[in-house]
């Protein structure tokens, strides 16, 4: 059976572009994956990357469904450590107000999460492994990056003065009961009663998963960003699932970076850009503006690069329609995900439009012809 696919889009900016051909970029995707068949469109959140322009998921989320009349539309993930629980509410209520029933929310541990991997003891470092043929690898310390000079004038900027963001679980559960009108002493208008589906979003086997699985919502789980965890993260998931009135069974998407091209050589020279884009966000300076492959081409890279970035790249799911195809089928086996979302990028928009309708065809949810 062919399990739905869906798309994570970040807003690239391409290298000698900008954020508002980035953003107009992303309407047009999400009007052509409409018409390829995928289920959902979820964009980012990201801050302080030059290469990125999906700052601001909501106000995003309402120029894409004014864009397109089905597919669903959300958030992977709001960043809930810089928000209030009512400030969210009220956003996707007011976008569910407009376009009732087509709205995911999706929350993700920002903030917590980042503090806590910079206090983090060290453990031994696990070994990459396959598992029935997925590459499972070595996990990057985002310790590093969190320590950086760089993280504190982030936190300064994005958060109120003194601010401290609260437990994760205590703001899911304020979300929750703003939107059922369960909240004592305040409602939400708009966002009561909202029709959104909630999802909670997560790269371990943490908070995020624990709570996912207590409260019976579907869960996100990140082999794009961290793939040696993805495992762990969707089996705690589902040691912790209760059914609710949501779900009676666990359900799980499971996100992968990919671009396809007609011959593999096309994929790798479209997909050669990657290994700066991530070596820059991991060295501190945040995503630059995604690089030609003419760029690539004559940018220096050392072994210490390549070290760096490798988890990335070697599960980064890069050749023809159904090379692609089946890499992701024995992503969908191994974590038995119900879902699968796909991101792509590349420097020219119109090589990632057809590396998408590409991967329809590939899929089945796009008939020859279509």
């Amino acid at each position: 059976m062919t399990i739905p696919l869906s798309i994570l889009d970040l807003s690239p900016i391409s290298s000698g572009s900008d954020a508002g051909q980035a953003l107009r970029n992303t309407i047009d995707l999400a009007r052509r994956a409409e018409s390829f068949g995928y289920h959902r469109y979820w964009v980012a959140e990201h801050h302080f990357a030059a290469g990125v322009a999906s700052a601001a998921p909501a106000v995003l989320i309402g120029q894409i469904l004014a864009a397109t009349d089905r597919i669903r539309v959300g958030s992977g993930a709001v960043q809930v450590g810089h928000r209030t629980p009512l400030s969210i509410v009220e956003s996707f209520g007011l976008l569910d107000a407009l376009y009732p029933g087509r709205i995911d929310l999706g929350l993700g541990r920002s903030g917590q999460r980042s503090k806590e991997a910079a206090a983090a003891p060290k453990g031994p470092r696990k070994e990459a492994f396959e598992k029935d043929g997925l590459l499972i690898p070595a996990a990057f310390d985002f310790s590093v990056l969190a320590a950086s000079p760089r993280f504190a004038v982030y936190q300064r900027l994005l958060q109120q003065p003194a601010a401290v963001a609260p437990d994760f679980a205590e703001v899911v559960d304020d979300i929750r009961a703003l939107i059922d009108g369960t909240y004592e002493g305040a409602r939400a208008t708009p966002g009561e009663g909202a029709k959104v589906e909630l999802w909670i979003l997560g790269s371990s086997a943490g908070q995020s998963a624990e709570v996912a699985g207590r409260l019976g919502l579907p869960f996100g789980a990140n082999y794009h960003v961290a793939p040696a965890s993805v495992l762990e993260a969707v089996e705690a998931y589902r040691a912790a699932f209760r059914p609710s009135q949501v779900l009676d069974r666990p359900y799980v998407i499971v996100s992968a970076d990919v671009v396809v091209a007609p011959e593999t050589a096309a994929a790798r020279r479209l997909a050669a850009g990657y290994g700066l884009w991530v070596r820059s966000i991991r060295t501190g300076q945040g995503a630059i503006p995604f690089p030609s492959p003419a760029e690539a081409a004559e940018a220096p890279w050392t072994p210490e690069d390549a070290a760096l970035v490798a988890d990335r790249l070697d599960t980064q799911f890069v050749g023809t329609p159904d090379e692609v195809a089946e890499r992701l089928r024995v992503l969908q086996r191994v974590t038995a995900a119900d879902e699968l979302l796909v991101t792509t990028i590349t420097h020219d928009h119109g090589d990632r439009v057809r590396s998408f309708e590409l991967l329809a065809h590939a899929w089945g949810i796009l008939p020859s012809g279509g």
